[in-house]
C-alpha cells in the first residue's frame, strides 16, 4: 500500500459550487482544520457532506486519503497487521565441502491507511465514520489527543507512531437513526468540532443543480422549486434534498434533446425520482406524496402558460 493510491481523486474548484452559505461554512472548518482540531460534517443524507470533506482536503494541500466507515473494518484494516512471512536464507560454502544453511521467517508487516495518513501527514477524510464500531474507533483518541498511534504490542519496533503534526482529519457522520448508524463515543465527539450540515438554502440549491446538471440556472430554479414544495408539502419522513433536483435536471436535460419527450413525461420523470426518495408505512402516505407532486405538475404547467 503506498501514498500513491490515496492522492486526491479528479476533483477540483470546478466542482464546487460557491454561494454565501457555503463560503461561509467552508471558511469555518478550514480554519478549525488548520489550527489543528479535527472536524465532523454531520447531517442527513443528501446535504453535501462528502463533497464538502473533498473540498476542504483539496483547500488543506496536501495528500487525501479517503476512508469509508463500515462494520466490517478491524483494527488491523486502520492500523496494519501482519500478512503472510519474508523468507530469508543464507548459504555458507566458505570450506569447499562443508555447506552451512540458515534459514529464517519474519511475518510481514503491511501498514493501514491510519498509519500510512498519520505517518505522511496527510489528510484523512474518515467518511460516515459512526458506521464503524466504537471500539474501534477508540484508536484515534490518542491520535488526536497525545499525537501518537499505538501500534499493536507485539511489534519489534517501537510500539507508535509519532504522528506527523500536517497530519488532519476531516469526519462525517449521518443521525443517529439512520440504520447502521452506531452512537459516537463521547470522549471522540468531545475532541472534534462539529458543524451542522442541514438542507441548503435555496439559492445553494439551484446553484448546485444548475452546476451538476448543466441547465441555465432559470430552468433550474423551476425543478429546485418544485422539489422544495414536495418536501415541504409531504409531511412525513422522505429523503428529498438537492439530490433529487440535481437528478430531474440531468435527467430533463437528456430528454429535452429529443422532440418525442413532452411535458407528460416530464411529470413521469419527477413521480419517479420523488417516490424513490419518501419512506412511506401505509396506502394514505403513499397517495398522499402521489396527490402532491400532481398538484405541484399542474400548478407548474399553469406557470408556464402565464409566462408564455
Amino acid at each position: 500500500m503506498n501514498i500513491e493510491q490515496f492522492l486526491p481523486m479528479e476533483f477540483g474548484e470546478q466542482d464546487f459550487v460557491n454561494t454565501p452559505y457555503l463560503n461561509d461554512l467552508t471558511m469555518r472548518a478550514l480554519t478549525y482544520i488548520k489550527a489543528g482540531f479535527p472536524v465532523n460534517l454531520s447531517g442527513p443524507a443528501g446535504t453535501g457532506k462528502t463533497t464538502m470533506a473533498l473540498y476542504l482536503a483539496l483547500k488543506v494541500g496536501r495528500p487525501v486519503a479517503l476512508l469509508h466507515g463500515s462494520d466490517w473494518i478491524s483494527s488491523t484494516n486502520l492500523v496494519g497487521g501482519n500478512f503472510g512471512y519474508k523468507k530469508k536464507m543464507r548459504i555458507d560454502n566458505y570450506i569447499h565441502s562443508v555447506q552451512e544453511f540458515e534459514e529464517s521467517l519474519q511475518y510481514q508487516w503491511v501498514e493501514g491507511m491510519l498509519g500510512i495518513a498519520c505517518r505522511n501527514g496527510m489528510t484523512l477524510i474518515y467518511d460516515e465514520f459512526t458506521r464503524s464500531r466504537p471500539e474501534i474507533n477508540n484508536l484515534l483518541l490518542s491520535i488526536v489527543e497525545e499525537k501518537i498511534l499505538s501500534l499493536p504490542g507485539w511489534q519489534k519496533e517501537k510500539n507508535y507512531i509519532k504522528v506527523h503534526p500536517d497530519f488532519r482529519l476531516v469526519f462525517t457522520s449521518n443521525p443517529e437513526e439512520y440504520a447502521g448508524v452506531h452512537r459516537a463515543q463521547v470522549a471522540l465527539i468531545d475532541r472534534m468540532i462539529n458543524l451542522e450540515m442541514d438542507r441548503f438554502d435555496r439559492e445553494t440549491e439551484i446553484a448546485i443543480a444548475s452546476q451538476k446538471s448543466g441547465l441555465p440556472e432559470d430552468e433550474a430554479a423551476s425543478i429546485v422549486d418544485l422539489v422544495r414544495s414536495f418536501r415541504e408539502q409531504c409531511g412525513f419522513n422522505n429523503n428529498v434534498s438537492v439530490r433529487s433536483s440535481i437528478r430531474i435536471a440531468q435527467i430533463f436535460r437528456f430528454t429535452r434533446e429529443d422532440a418525442s419527450y413532452d411535458e407528460e413525461f416530464f411529470g413521469k420523470i419527477v413521480n419517479d425520482v420523488l417516490m424513490s426518495e419518501i419512506r412511506y408505512s401505509e396506502s394514505k402516505s403513499y397517495l398522499k406524496a402521489r396527490e402532491i407532486i400532481k398538484n405541484l405538475l399542474v400548478s407548474r404547467g399553469s406557470k408556464d402558460e402565464q409566462e408564455i
